[in-house]
């Protein structure tokens, strides 16, 4: 098996160093699906006439660059979750960049503070609930899905899942490691089926009727409303943005960051340059329907009707927690712990 990777991994260098004959290039590793890079990217090389050569892969990518060390051909990292992009980080496998449009476009708060990663775009983890058996007057924070009335009613993805880890890390930051663990007990509790599948799956499930509550990103509900077969599961949920009267909804990040070992650097930075400009950021919004982090960039329709709350990343949106955010990658491995004494899953 050792050898079949080795082999694997020597192959894709293989195959970047076929790229890296071009004068004009940058090679990204990407947690990020390919179909929602595709629009930015072709943009970008159209653009800048740089070629972005991307590898995308759902798990395992941090301990390639890893493993790879030195001999890595990737320049620039993109993923979701600030948890990944803090283990990066932490493993010293980012080098730091500076670039004054990033600074100018991207505000500090959603920046490393030595310049090792930058925020692109974010997303809330809020509450789908069923528009024909919950009323969203039941509904206040996080802590509602604990309550008694709704056992059996609940639907989740593994508890394990990045989503749900650094959902629980902003809950060890505010409240500590026991108020998580009891949380995350009373919530299995109240679980209509095991922990299966995505955040789609759960809001599937609500239109089902085998649950009427579910955590999820709100992206999601934009992705469904514009997929046909789609649609009548997001037609039966209703968005919640918890504890607005508290902390704020928890909200996660997707970011970028340079390689250590990146060999075309200053490609690199372009790249992020484009990631974090008014342009990349529109689609973010209207493509993916994320909330953009640069100021002053609508949200799309669909974000928008979600409803319009007190201050937060874009002008007119919810109130999130914004704290917990830069210390949530260092609190994953209790949250994992939380979880798992839980027995969540």
């Amino acid at each position: 098996m050792k050898t079949i990777l080795l082999f694997l991994s020597f192959m894709s260098i293989v195959t970047f160093n076929v790229y890296s004959k071009e004068k004009k290039e940058v090679n990204l590793y990407s947690y990020r699906q390919e179909f929602l890079l595709k629009p930015f990217l072709k943009v970008f090389e159209q653009k800048t006439g740089i070629k972005v050569n991307v590898f995308f892969t759902k798990k395992g990518l941090i301990e390639r660059l890893k493993n790879e060390g030195k001999n890595t051909p990737a320049d620039a990292i993109l993923t979701v979750d600030i948890g990944n992009l803090s283990k990066i980080a932490n493993l010293g496998l980012f080098q730091p960049f500076e670039s004054k449009v990033v600074s100018e476009n991207i505000p500090s708060k959603f920046r490393h503070e030595k310049n090792l990663w930058v925020g692109l775009s974010a997303r809330a983890r809020i509450i789908y609930y069923s528009k024909d058996r919950v009323s969203p007057k039941d509904l206040q924070s996080y802590k509602d899905l604990t309550s008694k009335k709704f056992k059996g009613k609940i639907c989740s993805r593994s508890g394990l899942h990045n989503y749900n880890l650094a959902l629980v890390s902003s809950m060890i930051f505010h409240h500590g490691e026991e108020y998580s663990l009891k949380w995350a007990k009373e919530v299995k509790a109240n679980l209509a089926r095991k922990p299966q599948g995505n955040d789609r799956s759960q809001v599937k499930a609500i239109a089902e009727g085998l649950c009427d509550l579910a955590l999820g990103n709100t992206y999601y509900m934009g992705k469904m409303l514009e997929n046909p077969k789609q649609r009548t599961w997001a037609a039966s949920a209703g968005i919640f943005f918890p504890d607005q009267k508290g902390v704020g909804t928890h909200v996660n990040l997707s970011g970028a960051g340079i390689t250590k070992y990146a060999k075309n650097k200053e490609n690199a930075i372009k790249l992020i340059e484009f990631l974090s400009g008014d342009l990349a950021q529109h689609m973010y919004a209207q493509v993916n329907h994320e909330y953009p982090l640069k100021k002053n960039v609508n949200l799309s329709l669909i974000v928008q009707s979600f409803g319009k709350m007190q201050d937060g990343i874009t002008k007119g949106s919810f109130k999130q927690d914004l704290v917990s955010l830069p210390k949530l990658g260092n609190l994953r491995e209790k949250a994992i712990k939380v979880m798992q004494r839980a027995g969540f899953n």
